[in-house]
């Protein structure tokens, strides 16, 4: 049995106190907006407490689904290489960046520099990348691209969209894991924050299949289906792992997928974990088995 973790969303706090000439255009909305709000709602001792509870677990391998940083300031970048390294080294964790990690266009360097390792294949290539681990297949794509104020949208692009074909058809054999931030299909009142290209994703998803798709983004538990071209490919998303209850999302939490198999009769157990609505306790949420 494989046993993989999926956390999400983490938006490490404290928020570094940014330049003065950093705070223009779309950083400063979501300075304003972290002052105002997040810093509430995104704590460093939840992500702790979720962590500790992830570790004393002992999967296999983590996959972080994006959204490290804030605003993409400069002094983000650090402070999450010493969180990814708090995960594991960058052959036991896989990392697909989300939106706010793009903020503004010089985050996508920061990824690069700061975060690279944790985001090339085996072959040292990045997006989208295949990492072999066991009897799982890891594809990492990123959606995160920088958008003006007020959006939150993602894009996958032709090319990487043509080279994805391409790795589901080479580990066909395998549990192929599709990681991406932004969810494939959004509901209808987030269109500002949706995947723009989702629909050709899931064309490609058709034509390929693949066995199991996670994501972050939207700070929820999610489980939705699409057509494969034999059979329905589950789609996981899960909470931020820093979110503190109360709040309008679902608590800190993260999932276990537990993978055992071969080819045409994968079998995949997911354990949902995370805190209570009280916040008093990292506990089991639910345990599902996924159609595959």
């Amino acid at each position: 049995m494989f046993v993989l973790a999926h956390l999400s969303d983490p938006h490490l706090a404290p928020l570094p106190r940014p330049h003065w000439s950093e705070l223009v255009g779309k950083r400063i909305t979501g300075y304003l907006n972290w002052r105002r709000n997040r810093h509430l709602v995104h704590r460093s001792d939840v992500l702790a407490r979720i962590v500790a509870d992830l570790k004393a677990q002992a999967p296999d391998h983590i996959v972080v689904a994006g959204d490290l940083v804030n605003i993409a300031a400069a002094d983000e970048y650090a402070p999450a290489r010493g969180f990814l390294e708090l995960l594991g080294g960058a052959h036991d964790v896989t990392l697909v960046p989300g939106n706010h990690d793009a903020y503004v266009r010089s985050g996508i360097l920061y990824c690069d520099q700061h975060w690279g390792g944790y985001m090339r294949g085996d072959n040292e290539i990045s997006f989208p990348f295949l990492r072999r681990r066991g009897p799982i297949a890891l594809i990492g794509l990123s959606s995160a691209v920088p958008t003006a104020p007020f959006m939150a949208t993602g894009r996958l692009g032709g090319e990487q969209m043509a080279q994805l074909g391409e790795l589901l058809e080479r580990s066909a054999h395998c549990f192929r894991v599709v990681l991406i931030h932004h969810p494939p299909l959004s509901k209808p009142s987030r269109r500002f924050k949706r995947l723009l290209d989702g629909g050709d994703f899931r064309a490609m998803l058709a034509r390929h299949g693949a066995e199991l798709v996670l994501h972050g983004h939207d700070h929820e538990r999610a489980l939705i289906y699409l057509d494969g071209p034999r059979q329905r490919i589950p789609v996981v998303g899960v909470p931020s792992a820093s979110e503190a209850p109360p709040g309008k999302h679902d608590p800190a939490g993260y999932n276990l997928y537990r993978i055992e198999g071969e080819d045409g009769a994968w079998r995949c157990e997911v354990v949902s974990r995370g805190l209570t609505g009280d916040g008093e306790a990292v506990v089991e949420i639910k345990r599902i088995m996924l159609e595959s």
